[in-house]
């Protein structure tokens, strides 16, 4: 999908899109500070990836991008081409995706935990020429494929030719699990990326000054709009982090003197309940923390600031749409910063937010205005995509008036109406340490075990990760929770979307009309 010509005439007029483009900020650094350090590489980096831990500089991550651009080149990638990238947060990773977007083709990037389920579902459908993986590839036989290091590192390509982009070209395809067993697909252009980047380069108001802390995976919002280009539009230091460990995390915030970062609500509240890790640890130079994908807790917001004097950020978003964001600079309060958003329009919104357009609206189709009423929150702006990749999603996500369907329940609030209050999540499903997991794929999967008569998945609270996955299941023979995740381990899916706990139960809630009641499963 691509943006129509009138919506690029509206935003670009309203100068919320602009000449910008992903390759054309490297440059500037490039040129401007060659000798400054850009990016640094995760201390657990061989967990994942072979070779050396690497500092580049601006100058030499220009150089390696060139050099990758021109290997990719000779294999015949150019504009237009997809190529799909499994690699751990790291150099690499950001070299390969610059290096792709030069040349004008698009990045699909899918998470390290994907095996062949995931791999022989999605590579057909992003129509990606090449996957560009690490130690190992997952794909199915046949896959042309290109590794970090064996195919990559060190290798002479042709030279890349010098081309400038069309901001309207597409950058990436990213995968959302969303409520459906099969993911959808996102693409994403200069324009909609760099409108994201905007918002989230604002909010913390992050400067050239700054080191930033990544441990979300490169491949989807949190990761690229949240941190990707933001580094890229202020020229601070990146410091990559995956897989995630606390204790390399907590070392690298120390080591690298970082000034901000990014980390999910549940890992937030552990610190504070834990302050002998922390005690252990010099997070001095830490300002201010982006977080979200599920509530923030009040008291945590209020205890980092009171304790520690950092600013936990409170952002709410999609792959498809950037939505809303309590910043300190607007909501100095950490109790209302963690529990309201402000309402785009409304009277002391950030102006960052004239962008978003919001409205609300019930089950009927009737638009609310009123505070108290929860209805489903949509959206429209230069931050909202164009639509789902063809043949992977089966529902328009837009309503008649071309405003994004989210799926979350929000409520106006606050004494001037100044709020949006989120109320519940409508879409069915788990967010694991940040990932989005669709119950649907695990349910299809399941039903087909020959001890199993019904299965709802579903997720629970967990102190670290936010969410983990429950199967609660009706029986047909013996059953258990090593034969549910062989089961699954034996169809190829990803370690992070298996069960860590199985609920054995005589039925299933159901409504009148048989739908499973997933919100009166006892977990």
């Amino acid at each position: 999908m691509t943006h129509s010509a009138d919506r690029i005439a509206r935003y670009t007029a309203e100068g919320w899109w602009t000449g910008d483009t992903i390759d054309k900020l490297l440059r500037t650094h490039v040129a401007a500070r060659p000798g400054d350090t850009a990016i640094v590489d995760p201390l657990n980096k061989a967990d994942l990836l072979d070779g050396p831990v690497k500092r580049l500089t601006w100058g030499q991550l220009g150089a390696e991008v060139d050099r990758v651009a021109g290997v990719l080149h000779a294999r015949g990638i150019g504009p237009g081409d997809v190529v799909a990238v499994q690699l751990p947060n790291s150099v690499e990773l950001a070299v390969t995706f610059l290096a792709i977007v030069r040349l004008g083709a698009t990045v699909t990037p899918f998470p390290v935990q994907y095996r062949e389920y995931e791999l022989a579902q999605l590579l057909p459908l992003s129509g990606a020429a090449l996957l560009i993986t690490g130690r190992e590839s997952r794909a199915p036989e046949g896959t042309p494929t290109l590794s970090w290091p064996g195919g990559l590192e060190g290798a002479a390509g042709a030279e890349a030719p010098r081309r400038e982009a069309d901001p309207a070209e597409r950058v990436t395809i990213c995968w959302t699990s969303g409520t459906e067993a099969t993911p959808k697909g996102v693409p994403r252009c200069h324009y909609d990326w760099l409108a994201v980047e905007v918002i989230c380069t604002a909010a913390p108001a992050l400067t050239g000054e700054d080191v930033i802390l990544n441990p979300f995976p490169m491949v989807n919002m949190a990761g690229i709009g949240g941190v990707f280009l933001p580094w890229l539009r202020v020229g601070a230091v990146l410091v990559q982090h995956h897989p995630f460990d606390l204790g390399t995390y907590l070392a690298q915030i120390a080591a690298e003197k970082v000034t901000y970062t990014l980390a999910p609500p549940a890992l937030l509240t552990l610190l504070l309940q834990r302050e002998a890790i922390l005690a252990e640890t010099d997070i001095s130079t830490l300002t201010r923390i982006g977080s979200g994908s599920a509530p923030l807790p009040p008291p945590m917001v209020r205890g980092w600031q009171e304790k520690h004097g950092i600013a936990i950020i409170n952002f709410f978003g999609s792959n498809e749409g950037i939505t809303l964001l309590s910043d300190p600079a607007h909501m100095p309060d950490p109790e209302i910063r963690a529990r309201f958003f402000p309402r785009p329009g409304a009277p002391g919104a950030p102006a960052l937010l004239d962008r978003v357009r919001t409205r609300l609206v019930s089950p009927d189709g009737e638009e609310i205005t009123e505070p108290g009423v929860p209805g489903e929150l949509r959206l429209s702006g230069p931050t909202v995509f164009a639509g789902y990749l063809p043949g992977t999603a089966t529902v328009a996500p837009f309503d008649e008036e071309g405003y994004l369907r989210t799926g979350d329940l929000f409520e106006i609030a606050g004494d001037r109406e100044q709020y949006l209050r989120y109320v519940d999540r409508a879409k069915d499903i788990i967010i694991r340490g940040g990932m989005n997991i669709a119950p649907a794929e695990l349910e299809a999967l399941l039903a087909g075990h020959p001890s199993i008569a019904e299965v709802a998945v579903a997720g629970y609270p967990d102190d670290v990760l936010g969410e983990k996955v429950c199967a609660v299941v009706v029986p047909k023979g013996e059953i258990d929770l090593a034969a549910v995740v062989a089961y699954l381990r034996d169809k190829g899916i990803a370690s992070y979307k298996l069960p860590e706990r199985l609920e054995i139960v005589d039925a299933l809630p159901r409504n009148p009309v048989g739908k499973i009641l997933k919100r009166e499963l006892k977990l």
